[in-house]
């Protein structure tokens, strides 16, 4: 990592608000954030990756259900470690046995309202990266073996106000590739030739130019169009791993790679 990254690293902006209604057999209980990959939320696994370039700075646009993220990360160190808990002083004293689960990250909690959509959100944190020139803007329900270093240097010299990171998408469905009536080749989801965002984006600050107080604000709509239209939309495209969790069977789907050992987001 560069000097100026050791010395300011950018924070990393991560969206935790929506209420997630593609899973809602989950998200109606819980917020999507903290569906579970192995034992640890997703949130925490976009986190490590995060923090495995140095980038241990983290503001968290709250929403739906918000309090139970703030409840999962104040109450980490007692969920996820051995301790004794001892009664006999004034105030309780704990001592952890083998800590794990215990990062040296600084996490800010921000309430970006039950409904907003995602400009409306990212707009609300703009205090808390006033002083900023960049940062880092993610989503909270998506994993990829991304260098976050490189990612940052494309941004850098590109010299625009946002990159954003493209995907090759598998395919939905197999496809098939015939003659004569016969199949040639058949290939099970292969990667399509389309992008598509997989977000982990950078911005600068002038971003919030182009966004809005406003609940119904999209920050994929109107403000990345416009940002394209003028020449300040670059693209980062990243050939390896990614996937989203929008449904059980993507839950179902990661917890299998990590169960296995070796997931590929693990970058830590």
């Amino acid at each position: 990592m560069g000097t100026l990254e050791k010395n300011n690293p950018p924070k990393v902006v991560i969206l935790c608000g929506g209420k997630g209604n593609r899973l809602r057999e989950l998200t109606e209980f819980i917020p999507k954030p903290l569906v579970t990959i192995g034992s640890a939320p997703i949130l925490w696994h976009i986190m490590k990756i995060y923090a495995h370039f140095g980038f241990k700075d983290f503001i968290l646009c709250l929403g739906y259900k918000g309090e139970m993220i703030k409840n999962y990360f104040l109450n980490l160190a007692e969920r996820t470690n051995d301790f004794t808990l001892d009664l006999n002083f004034g105030d309780k004293r704990i001592t952890y046995h083998h800590p794990k689960l215990l990062n040296d990250w600084r996490i800010t909690f921000v309430d970006t309202g039950a409904e907003a959509q995602t400009g409306a959100r990212i707009y609300r944190i703009r205090d808390f990266v006033k002083n900023d020139q960049e940062f880092f803007l993610t989503y909270s329900d998506a994993v990829s073996d991304i260098n976050l270093e490189k990612l940052l240097t494309h941004h850098r010299e590109k010299n625009k106000i946002l990159t954003v990171t493209g995907i090759h998408a598998a395919s939905s469905f197999g496809v098939i590739e015939h003659e004569s009536g016969l199949v040639k080749r058949f290939q099970e989801k292969p990667k399509t030739k389309e992008i598509i965002s997989g977000g982990f984006f950078v911005c600068q600050n002038d971003i919030f130019e182009y966004l809005e107080n406003n609940d119904e604000c999209v920050f994929e709509n109107q403000p990345m169009k416009q940002l394209a239209e003028k020449g300040q939309l670059a693209l980062y495209e990243h050939p390896g791993f990614w996937s989203c969790m929008d449904t059980q069977k993507h839950v179902d789907e990661l917890n299998n790679l990590w169960q296995k050992g070796g997931a590929p987001w693990q970058v830590w």
